[in-house]
């Protein structure tokens, strides 16, 4: 892969958090500084495999599958909440024996990332958040401004309808990077093999399916007001960087000022990258970390 060269199989490891077994994938020197990489929504550790080769020779990688992901159990009623994922990774840092890590997280990985620095900002010393602050400030209006009534209503309903389809299976690993592919035409051909075989499992049957849990894509309709973020992000107390594809739909910080909640924050811009910048333009994001993360 390029960026660092071909990753070596990880060792697998597991901890137990709120009765579910949780899995995480580990890169390097166990004695090393730990390096702690966080995946986003429908996603999974192996995900990382070329940023985790460009610094397994200095760092401990670590690389978590969140609840619902991977390898890591399934909830068994279907609910993700945010607060029980901010408490996976407050439990993986004693389990795994890490006072202080430097951390990177993608997307729902950098949400909770960034919960969890301001929760406990002794932990972090470098923070690296890849469009992981959430809606934009104009989309948070919006969502505020619908009835609680009908957002409720309408996870509920969302709850009922994946429950009732089931999991897609497809006939072969190479439809379902086919799938891949459609969801994120900017993936190389190589890079969207390499996320199906490793975020996908064959059943007895033959058939093929994702890791993850569908229910993940149903996030409860009540979280954090944004009083409540804001105030977490201003706990963040190392430095941070908040990294951004020009051509993503996310909204930039720099742009409608969430960037000025935090202590020491700058924002990072990709050009010809979208929301999975990291692997639009991996050379680059590893150059960057490397100055920034040392």
């Amino acid at each position: 892969m390029a960026g660092g060269g071909k990753a070596a199989e990880p060792r697998d490891g597991w901890f137990t958090t709120q009765r579910l077994k949780l899995h995480y994938a580990e890169w390097g020197d166990p004695a090393a500084p730990p390096l702690l990489l966080v995946h986003g929504g429908r996603d999974h550790a192996r995900s990382w495999d070329a940023i985790a080769a460009a610094f397994a020779d200095r760092f401990r990688v670590i690389a978590p599958d969140l609840r619902g992901h991977g390898d890591s159990d399934w909830v068994s009623d279907g609910s993700y909440e945010m607060a029980d994922l901010v408490a996976d990774m407050a439990a993986l840092f004693p389990a795994l024996g890490v006072e202080q890590a430097a951390v990177v997280g993608h997307s729902l990985g950098g949400n909770i990332s960034l919960r969890h620095a301001g929760l406990y900002p002794e932990r972090v010393s470098r923070l690296i958040v890849i469009e992981g602050l959430g809606p934009s400030p104009a989309r948070a209006a919006e969502i505020a401004a619908e009835p609680i009534v009908a957002r409720m209503r309408d996870w509920i309903a969302r709850q009922q309808r994946m429950s009732a389809a089931g999991q897609r299976s497809y006939d072969s690993i190479e439809a379902a990077t086919a799938r891949m592919m459609a969801a994120n035409p900017r993936l190389a051909p190589d890079l969207a093999r390499h996320l199906t075989t490793h975020g996908s499992r064959t059943g007895a049957d033959g058939r093929v399916r994702f890791k993850f849990d569908p229910a993940v894509g149903a996030m409860s309709p009540v979280d954090l007001l944004q009083t409540e973020k804001h105030a977490l992000w201003a706990a963040v107390a190392c430095p941070v960087i908040l990294a951004y594809g020009r051509e993503s739909w996310a909204s930039s910080p720099a742009e409608d000022g969430r960037a000025t909640h935090f202590r020491d924050a700058r924002v990072e811009m990709f050009d010809d990258a979208g929301h999975w910048l990291h692997h639009d333009r991996r050379d680059a994001f590893i150059a960057m970390m490397r100055a920034f993360i040392g």
